[in-house]
This record gives structure tokens, C-alpha cells and sequence, in this order.
């Protein structure tokens, strides 16, 4: 979606991401050009699962003897570590805030200042399978609990147009995916999609907003790494073919590839 945009010549004024956005937000406001998403572009053409979910004997060892999370850290901090092109989130070339969420009270919690690796690790800790990141006092875990696609937080951040760039679901599969992690997963997308929904219903009716369509169908579970290159590839063309057909002019439209479908 990002690399259709930015080669349509879409630039934002500000990034809100939560969950995996916030990983793609980060990489985006640091250099929010083609070239820019290219690069990240490259990264996850390149992952493969163990580098973002090293499950081993040892980690399941550790998981049966009461330890408090699946997964650690260790594949996302390096991932974090190793490309992105600052240390901290004011640093970014655009205004820039990560969305979590207090694990304790359930409440949405913004990061727009400080370190941006513990930043990105919070709103991508998975509860179960990452541990909560205690960072300024708080334990802070996935943005997703709260607010996957954190639309009134842009707004509360001064966004008056958003674009808005759903990472979809599983759609139109006929079981679930096979794995405690990657049912997690699913589970997890199926609940911000219907947050999605709701969210962009409550806005006031003077906030424009556009949703670029997700695919639909997704092939595999959100766990699955080795079809990333044909997902981007899909929603490459599916974005120009949306951009071309006049999608950012269509406003408060949710297109039905970002709905829940009853079957």
C-alpha cells in the first residue's frame, strides 16, 4: 500500500502506528519517499518466521515452566536495531507516535518521544507470545488490544484527513490456522477488523478519511512469512488499481475487503 502511494506522490504530515504499523510507521517517517518504502520493502521480503518468531525446544521449555511469554525479544529488537535510521522517535523526518497499550488498565498509551526500539517492541508485544515491555513505569504491550488502527488517536494528534491502511485479516479460510501462535494471530486480526469498524464510525462527521482496501482473499496466517513477497506484490497492483480508479477521492467509504462477512 505504502509503495503505491508513495509512488502516486501521497505524502503524510504525520504517522500513527499500532501493532505491525507501528514497525511500518517507524520505517516510513524516516524516510517517507519511494526509495524510503522500498527499503522496508526489502526487509520483509527478505524475513523469514524464526526472525521474527524464534520458537524453539527451549522456548516452549521455558513456557511450560510458568514463564509469562512464548517469544523473546531478541528477533524484533535486531530487526528494529539494524535498519531503522534513528535512535529515538523525535528523530524521525515526520511527527511520529506509537500507539500501546497498558496492560494493566487496558488503556491506549502514545509514545511520541524516547528510545524507538522500546517504543515499537511495546505495541508489537503479542500478549503470550512476548512478554510486556516495562518501560516509564508502565507494562506495555501490543497497540493492538487497543487501538490496531488508531484512528481518533490521529485525530487527537491533529489529523484532519486520514488515510488509512488496514493490514486486513485471514479472510474466506475454511479452517483455522494450525498453531497455538498463529491462531493468536488470526484470533487477534478478526478483533481489529470489527474495532476497524467501530472506530471509523464514531468520528465526527468533519474528519475526512479514505481506507485503501486490503487484500482479500489472504493467503496463509499472518505467522506465515513465506508468501510475503506475492502478498506485497498483490497489493501493490490492487493499491494503483484502487488509486487509479479514484479510491483517495472516495471519501468515508469502507471498502468490503476491510469488513467481516457473515458466511
Amino acid at each position: 500500500m505504502m509503495h503505491a502511494l508513495a509512488k502516486h506522490g501521497v505524502v503524510a504530515d504525520l504517522v500513527v502506528g499500532s501493532s505491525v504499523g507501528a514497525i511500518n510507521g517507524a520505517y516510513y517517517a524516516g524516510d517517507p519517499s519511494l526509495k524510503g518504502v522500498l527499503g522496508l520493502e526489502a526487509i520483509w521480503r527478505s524475513l523469514k518466521r524464526h526472525d521474527v518468531f524464534p520458537v524453539t525446544w527451549r522456548t516452549l521449555l521455558g513456557f511450560m515452566w510458568r514463564r509469562d511469554f512464548l517469544i523473546p525479544h531478541d528477533g524484533i529488537r535486531k530487526l528494529i536495531e539494524d535498519h531503522l535510521p534513528y535512535r529515538n522517535l523525535q528523530e524521525a523526518q515526520l511527527p511520529l507516535h506509537i500507539v500501546t497499550t497498558d496492560f494493566v488498565s487496558g488503556e491506549s498509551v502514545v509514545l511520541s518521544d524516547g528510545p524507538a526500539v522500546e517504543a515499537i517492541l511495546a505495541s508489537t508485544a503479542i500478549p503470550g507470545a512476548f512478554t510486556p515491555v516495562h518501560y516509564r513505569n508502565l507494562f506495555l504491550a501490543d497497540g493492538a488490544i487497543s487501538s490496531n488502527t488508531p484512528v481518533r488517536i490521529a485525530v487527537k494528534m491533529g489529523a484532519k484527513r486520514l488515510i488509512v491502511l488496514p493490514a486486513g485479516h485471514a479472510c474466506a479460510v475454511a479452517s483455522p490456522p494450525v498453531g497455538a501462535v498463529a491462531n493468536a494471530l488470526h484470533a487477534l486480526t478478526l478483533l481489529t477488523a470489527r474495532q476497524l469498524m467501530a472506530e471509523l464510525e464514531a468520528l465526527a462527521p468533519d474528519i475526512e478519511y479514505v481506507v485503501v482496501p486490503p487484500l482479500c482473499p489472504m493467503v496463509g496466517s499472518p505467522y506465515d512469512f513465506s508468501r510475503t513477497g506475492e502478498h506485497i506484490d498483490r497489493a501493490i497492483e490492487a493499491t494503483g488499481e484502487w488509486l487509479a480508479q479514484g479510491g483517495l477521492e472516495r471519501h468515508g467509504v469502507i471498502p468490503h475487503e476491510a469488513q467481516l462477512h457473515s458466511h
